[in-house]
């Protein structure tokens, strides 16, 4: 059995083509939406929910689990260093699967930060009025930065975009995003919606996480360049040099002698 985290598309399109090639695979996704997609891939078994390091060493000992495939998300680090960990005390291969980043342009609208405190200051240093395309999960700097603002007599608009999912509208709504700010859709959307939803929200500055072309991050580039948007870019965590990741292609190679 090989166990596949399956955060994004990527890991579907995996477990789709490791299944196609006689595997079988127990897959792991964060959200029951996640765990139907999976489903569809032909994934022998699903489970859904948040994992802990325990979680993983008791899948692999019940499945007998011969890898670890770790295809989350780039900035889910807290279960990919979980997963290695794992992986070394269980003996079995970690492979890493490696997202494309998006090549960001040196541009004045190009602003590329290191953690979510420094885009919360950066990103309301812009304009009034931001849209947050980073899922519900860090959310809180940028409400505490905001509330601060506003203390001070500045006006101050969040808008947040994430996925529409029960928990995710919870979450925004317990901190304080009233219905008129909360953007659910699935991504990645195309440039055309992007420019739109810009306009319509009157957005003078977005942020994002670098999740490269199959996660959305061009799209928003080019939409914020062709309406004099600033972009807020949270660049990628360090990871270990060991872990740096592999390609899909790569990833299946290996296992071919699992």
């Amino acid at each position: 059995m090989i166990l596949v985290l399956a955060g994004t598309g990527d890991g579907r399109l995996l477990v789709g083509q490791l299944v196609a090639e006689g595997h079988r695979v127990l897959a792991s996704s964060l959200t029951e939406y996640g765990g139907r997609l999976l489903e569809q891939e032909g994934a022998c078994q699903v489970r859904t929910g948040a994992l802990a390091q325990d979680g993983l060493a008791a899948l692999i000992r019940q499945y007998g689990v011969r890898a670890i495939v770790d295809a989350t998300h780039p900035y889910a680090e807290r279960i990919s260093v979980e997963a290695q960990e794992a992986c070394r005390q269980a003996g079995i291969p970690y492979l890493r699967h490696r997202r494309e980043e998006t090549a960001l342009p040196e541009h004045p609208l190009i602003h590329q930060v290191n953690n979510w405190e420094e885009a919360a200051g950066t990103a309301l240093s812009l304009g009034e009025t931001v849209m947050l395309t980073i899922g519900t999960r860090h959310l809180e700097p940028f409400v505490t930065a905001a509330r601060e603002r506003r203390a001070r007599g500045r006006q101050t608009r969040l808008i947040a975009r994430m996925l529409p999912e029960e928990d995710s509208i919870v979450q925004c709504r317990r901190l304080g995003f009233c219905p008129g700010d909360i953007v659910a859709l699935q991504g990645p959307v195309s440039h055309q919606l992007n420019v739109a939803l810009f306009r319509h929200y009157g957005v003078k500055a977005v942020v994002t996480k670098n999740s490269g072309p199959t996660g959305g991050t061009d799209a928003k580039v080019s939409a914020c360049l062709e309406l004099g948007v600033h972009l807020v870019v949270v660049n990628r965590f360090p990871v270990d040099q060991a872990a740096m990741g592999l390609t899909g292609a790569e990833i299946l190679n290996l296992l071919r002698g699992v």
